[in-house]
């Protein structure tokens, strides 16, 4: 086999030495609307590129070799069991197209394509047994299996939300939100090409700004399904990379072999024969496929399409995204590893979860970093960037602090968590999340404030730090302004900053002359994948019958959103949104409206306001 590679390499050597085309590839956008010329190849670059293309043809050489070699040993008889870490024949490929793999009507074609890309395994009985126990504990309900195994990765047949994922059963919104999140990136910033988050593959610029109200009007008319399989196949490869360290994926499918004998019949005849209660039921069902190929991966994905759809879809990719991450790598990223991922006693997913799909991570917290208790222990939060992120309720009750990786990722997309449900806020515009003159200021003044405040996030600074503040960040109060502050022993945020807006910017403070300093408008959507029961019938309809069903309908609802200028605890309190004072008084000003996202948005825009048309947004 040496003497084999060792050829292979040499001839894959004499093949890279003829000239070939440079390779562009883009470079990256630090702008919402702007693309940068491609950078001319450099001579480390297309050394990088020989060196993969050698690789590449060694590895190929060696793969064809083994597959002849396994081809005379079937004679024997012999099961043997794949390798868990193995070079894919198709690793070498250079085509990065994904044909959208329609239905197959017999459940034989698609097995026949993922046979062509790699062989599967099992788990043994103490890995599922361990896998089972990880996901659902030892004191599960009947009802939250049932949830679990009934819930397919599809997408809305509704026109109107063509690119969402529609969800039945309560529980396992956290997985769909995540993939919706990753899915709707691809729809609106990826062209055609993979996104350079994943290994081997170029970054891609950012759509220009002309091209945006096309992308919107498309997004949220009617897609494709082609455009939605690939969006689809090309987010779940990148969900699990990232839980496998960008090294490797392992894509859990089902078994449609009992026995010696293949099931036979079409996709929903043979899911429906399938039964998940235990360990044991996970190690005869699951097929296991591993790939460290992202051509490959891709591939297998897009075949595996049918499996994902079906009833088991959610809960295959959850234990894909586990065991791509290693489930003892799970364990020791969690605060708590006896309690079970999936909660009870509503089955919901846990945080754990959906920081898993969304950092690569399975840790149970939303802030930065990690925070040391003593004594060796630790809890643990986000410590990477994010594509995208991850907005909560719960922060705008002051339970918990979502920190800046999951409040600003890379894309304007978040997950957004209530206490029962995941959904989806998105924008088509980048520059949503950038800061202007008036953010910047703020967030340079607040982590000074922050660095001394000893309260634990309560939001005061003693007299001491208050004056660390002020020297840090070239603020001049007036020294009976100064005074006043310091009058209680101890500066509150919140008078602080009131102080700051009325200090002029020539003594560092944020006074504003033309009340337009940190003026913002901006569109965001919402997604709710959860199907909502509307009245059946003609508007206004009340006819139905009892034995009709309801329409169910995935619902997408568009919000201005307004950061008002200018502002006093008083009117942010009150929600009234403040104009510049020289406005005509007979001009209509919207009249903001609430509900439970608008909490949320506030947690990433403070003192935004928000309007819609219909019904109010629901994050439940």
């Amino acid at each position: 086999m040496a003497d084999q590679e060792d050829e292979g390499m040499r001839m894959a050597q004499r093949l890279s030495t003829s000239p070939e085309p440079k390779r562009s590839k883009p470079g990256e956008n630090s702008g919402a609307g702007e693309e940068y010329p491609a950078p001319e190849e450099s001579l480390e670059v297309k050394n990088r590129r020989i060196q993969r293309d050698l690789m590449a043809a060694a590895a190929e050489k060696r793969i064809a070799a083994a597959k002849n070699a396994s081809q005379m040993n079937n004679d024997s008889g012999k099961d043997r069991k794949v390798p868990e870490k193995r070079v894919d024949k198709d690793a070498s490929c250079s085509s990065m197209a994904i044909k959208n793999s329609e239905p197959a009507k017999d459940i034989k074609s698609n097995e026949a394509v993922i046979s062509k890309i790699g062989s599967s395994q099992t788990l043994s009985e103490k890995e599922a047994e361990d896998l089972f126990l990880i996901i659902f504990g030892k004191n599960f309900s009947k009802d939250i299996l049932v949830q679990w195994c009934n819930q397919g990765i599809s997408f809305s047949d509704d026109p109107e939300t063509s690119m969402g994922l529609v969800q039945h059963e309560g529980g396992p919104c956290g997985v769909l939100a995540a993939i919706q999140a990753f899915v709707l990136k691809y729809l609106v910033f990826s062209t055609e090409e993979f996104d350079g988050a994943i290994p081997s593959m170029p970054r891609l610029p950012v759509r220009r700004a002309p091209d945006r109200e096309c992308v919107a009007s498309e997004i949220l008319s009617s897609l494709s399904e082609e455009k939605r399989s690939r969006a689809l196949v090309k987010s779940m490869a990148e969900i699990l990379f990232s839980c496998g360290h960008n090294k490797q994926v392992v894509i859990a499918s089902l078994n449609t072999v009992d026995g010696d004998r293949p099931l036979k019949g079409s996709e929903d005849e043979v899911f429906g024969k399938v039964s998940i209660e235990s360990g044991s039921d996970l190690q005869k069902v699951l097929a296991i496929y591993t790939s460290n190929s992202t051509v490959s991966a891709l591939r297998m994905l897009d075949a595996m399409l049918p499996v994902f759809r079906s009833r088991f879809g959610a809960l295959l990719f959850l234990i894909s995204a586990l065991l791509s991450r290693g489930l003892d790598n799970v364990q020791e990223d969690r605060d708590d590893p006896t309690q079970p991922l999936v909660t009870a006693p509503f089955g919901h997913a846990s945080q754990e979860i959906v920081n898993l799909l969304l950092s690569g991570c399975a840790v149970a917290n939303v802030f930065d970093g990690n925070i040391d208790l003593g004594d060796g222990m630790f809890v643990k939060g986000v410590t990477t960037s994010v594509e995208v992120g991850f907005l909560a309720l719960l922060e705008s009750l002051n339970f918990c602090k979502v920190g800046q990786y999951l409040k600003c990722p890379r894309w304007p997309i978040w997950v957004v968590g209530s206490d029962s449900h995941y959904t989806v806020l998105f924008a088509f515009d980048t520059k949503v999340q950038d800061e202007n003159e008036l953010e910047n200021r703020e967030a340079q003044i607040r982590r000074a404030f922050d660095a001394e405040d000893q309260s634990g996030g309560g939001g005061f600074i003693s007299v001491e730090g208050f004056h660390k503040v002020l020297r840090e960040t070239n603020i001049n109060f007036p020294p009976e302004k100064a005074d006043q502050l310091c009058s209680m022993g101890f500066i509150v945020w919140s008078e602080f900053w009131q102080a700051l807006l009325e200090l002029d910017q020539s003594s560092g403070g944020v006074k504003d002359s033309t009340g337009l300093m940190g003026k913002k408008v901006f569109t965001l959507y919402h997604f709710n994948g959860i199907a909502k029961a509307i009245p059946s019938g003609s508007s206004g309809s009340n006819q139905a019958s009892g034995n009709e069903s309801p329409i169910q309908r995935p619902r997408l609802t568009k919000l201005k959103v307004s950061v008002p200028p200018r502002w006093t605890p008083e009117e942010f309190m009150a929600d009234v949104p403040v104009t510049p004072g020289e406005v005509d008084k007979s001009a209509e000003v919207p009249k903001p409206q609430h509900a439970q996202l608008v909490d949320c948005i506030r947690t990433r825009w403070p003192r935004s306001v928000c309007n819609w048309e219909g019904d109010a947004p629901s994050i439940v």
